[in-house]
């Protein structure tokens, strides 16, 4: 198989209170693995089988919808399961790029917040909220439908994730229901700020 499920790098309950045990491991091992199991299907035989996702993504108005979905569904988790710890913070670390980025970029950390956490609340149906650094170096919030996301030829803001926050209902339904804006004010308790920068650093 081209693509392979990454193992959690903590325990389902790691992040509990704020994301609990069995959302993560429904999360994980059935949504994540539908995708890739999909994806793999989606591709075989072609030559996206020697195709990094990220190549794949950035043409992917080239695939069917089923590379599309699949293929997002795919990177945007990998994605994710990284940007949360166990030993998460509500902010980044003062002094650190992303931290000075953020505050020369959106002004405060408060600002920033509220952009990312409104661009989370107010999508429509499924879909993701992000955190991304433009071709200028800039970082900016955007949102997407769908497994979309900002590497996509096919995304109105492209740019580089640095942080990303899956807003499907089976990413927070089981313990918040309906309250999708207490679900996004619990992720910032488990925000691996020290991944982000790196992800900030890596694609300046």
């Amino acid at each position: 198989m081209a693509f392979q499920l990454p193992n959690l790098p903590y325990s389902f309950d790691a992040l509990e209170p704020h994301i609990d045990a069995r959302t993560m491991e429904i999360h994980h091992g059935k949504h994540h693995a539908a995708y890739t199991n999909n994806l793999n299907a989606a591709i075989q035989g072609t030559d996206m089988e020697h195709m990094t996702i990220e190549a794949i993504l950035a043409s992917i108005s080239k695939y069917s919808p089923a590379v599309r979905n699949n293929g997002g569904g795919y990177y945007n988790h990998n994605l994710f399961w990284t940007l949360m710890s166990p030993n998460g913070s509500a902010q980044p670390a003062a002094g650190t790029a992303i931290h000075d980025a953020i505050i020369q970029d959106f002004g405060a950390f408060e600002e920033f917040k509220k952009l990312f956490s409104a661009a989370a609340a107010t999508r429509f149906g499924s879909g993701w909220a992000w955190l991304c650094v433009g071709a200028e170096g800039k970082l900016f919030v955007s949102s997407t439908p769908n497994q979309d996301n900002p590497l996509m030829d096919v995304t109105e803001q492209k740019g580089q994730p640095v942080l990303g926050l899956d807003v499907w209902e089976h990413a927070y339904y089981l313990n918040y229901q309906n309250r999708r804006p207490d679900y996004v004010e619990a992720f910032y308790n488990v925000v691996n700020w020290n991944e982000v920068n790196r992800l900030y650093l890596a694609a300046k």
